[in-house]
């Protein structure tokens, strides 16, 4: 299915006030769905069958967490420059692997782009050579450097990401201890939609459910979580349309730039990652939009705000996306029973 012609999934007003509100501040409650249902004046069971048939048709991501990159665990963004008479068999082999969270044709000669998650920096890398072996092609390896602005996730009543949908926090991460990176992998893995979700994690973990609420509480508090709450798919909501925008910055200049871009209006992602050797940019953002045009509009507006007009850059709208699950920075294999991947390939 092409990116463009994603077909969106209906969102009635009931199903808004679900999704939108919530993608922060998730009740971390022992009956969350309660908490929410009280709050809509909705039946708790309304609210769960609201939430299961969601998440059935794609528009729910999971219920669960975003965490900072100095939490644990290590990601990496990667590109490959693919024959196009290759595309579908690379990119089914790259989204087979697990580690493997994102993986999307962009318009570009660097055609194939993915995310690879792991529990650390040699497993992501030996990752990476498998795939290199398994494909026949080598793969750029950007590393992120600085997070600007990261998954703050935004209003879905507009066609562009108007404003952020809160203020970022200025905590320093703390990076999750061993003891409690079972939890961690749950909160990539997403919450069950059942009336009591975090019992079945307590029980998992070997914990009560007040220390898990506990500790979900704490990485919120201490930026270590970015956002705790619904996490939808954008494409299948209207946003069709994306372009990941990269500029080549002068270092001493980037960060500046970086904080500008992540203040700007339609912005929904930016971070600085390392050059390549083919590949000169370092200073990226990222644009959701109902339509290419919107989100071009956006980047014409953003750039010069930004203080970046003078600096080379290149726009990479996606066609097409293969693969789209949560990290795996903290999961061991195989897959847990409740983040069977939604199916993306075209």
């Amino acid at each position: 299915m092409s990116a463009r012609d994603a077909i969106p999934t209906p969102m009635s007003a009931g199903d808004l006030a679900l999704l939108n509100p919530w993608q922060h501040g998730f009740p971390l409650v022992q009956e969350p769905f309660a908490h929410i249902a009280q709050a809509l004046d909705l039946r708790e069971a309304a609210v769960l069958a609201a939430c299961d048939r969601l998440q059935r048709a794609g528009a729910i991501s999971r219920i669960g967490g975003v965490f900072a990159p100095e939490a644990g665990g290590a990601a990496l963004l990667a590109a490959m420059a693919v024959p196009l008479d290759r595309l579908h068999e690379v990119a089914a082999t790259v989204s087979a692997h697990p580690g493997v969270n994102h993986n999307y044709e962009r318009e570009h000669a660097f055609n194939l782009w993915f995310v690879m998650t792991g529990r650390d920096a040699p497993a992501v890398e030996a990752a990476m050579q498998m795939l290199e072996r398994a494909t026949g092609l080598p793969a750029l390896r950007l590393r992120m450097q600085r997070a600007y602005r990261i998954d703050l996730g935004f209003d879905l009543r507009h066609s562009t990401a108007v404003r952020p949908m809160r203020v970022p926090s200025e905590a320093c991460a703390e990076p999750i201890d061993a003891a409690d990176q079972p939890l961690a992998a749950r909160v990539e893995a997403g919450l069950p939609i059942t009336a009591r979700p975090f019992d079945a994690w307590a029980e998992e973990t070997g914990c009560t459910v007040v220390d898990v609420l506990y500790r979900l509480q704490h990485w919120l508090d201490a930026g270590t979580l970015k956002r705790f709450g619904v996490v939808v798919r954008h494409h299948e909501l209207g946003f069709a349309a994306n372009a990941m925008t990269v500029f080549d910055v002068p270092d001493h200049l980037v960060d500046a730039c970086g904080e500008a871009l992540a203040r700007q209006p339609g912005v929904t992602l930016a971070y600085r990652r390392e050059r390549a050797a083919q590949w000169p940019y370092n200073l990226y953002c990222m644009v959701h939009g109902t339509d290419r045009a919107l989100v071009q509009a956006v980047i014409e507006r953003v750039v010069p705000a930004a203080g970046l007009a003078g600096h080379r850059r290149a726009v990479l709208f996606s066609t097409r996306r293969f693969k789209q699950t949560g990290a795996r920075r903290f999961r061991g294999l195989p897959l847990l029973p409740q983040e069977v991947p939604h199916a993306l390939a075209g």
